[in-house]
């Protein structure tokens, strides 16, 4: 994937945030591995290549801010890390329909794009007058490949 550092600065500047050379190369290392779910140590690890200078503590500080930007978001999925992937509202969207499907014999995190909550959303909203700005789904189950396996 093409990373378009413009982008990443014109979005920096919007949320009011000055734009450092850290932040640029955390926001790409996200956006370049947008199909993995990376701790805080992996994003380290792939900037660092680049940016040799960086440290650990910078890493964290920076992705706390971009989390607190909605630049990036925070994935927990039970395994005892927390893990942060490109933000929903990098790409425009007010909504997250970014889900995860989760192998509990493999371990491996797939992701899945759809919102197939909006009907259950409007029925709460219609029946409590809560409006949902926004949800997580996780789902629990096995891989394909791991079914394969057993068979």
């Amino acid at each position: 994937m093409s990373v378009d550092k413009e982008k990443f600065i014109k979005m920096l500047k919007e949320k009011g945030l000055k734009v450092t050379r850290q932040r640029l190369v955390v926001l790409e290392a996200l956006a370049e591995h947008k199909d993995r779910h990376m701790t805080a140590e992996d994003i380290y690890d792939l900037v660092r290549i680049e940016f040799p200078e960086i440290g650990i503590a910078t890493v964290y500080r920076t992705v706390q801010l971009l989390l607190e930007m909605q630049l990036v978001d925070r994935i927990e999925l039970n395994d005892g890390c927390v893990r942060y992937e490109i933000g929903h509202q990098f790409s425009g969207e007010t909504r997250h329909y970014h889900h995860h499907l989760i192998c509990k014999e493999c371990g491996k995190i797939m992701s899945f794009d759809d919102d197939l909550l909006e009907e259950l959303e409007k029925q709460i909203e219609e029946k409590t007058g809560f409006h949902v700005w926004d949800h997580e789904l996780k789902l629990y189950g096995r891989c394909r490949e791991c079914i394969r396996d057993k068979e």
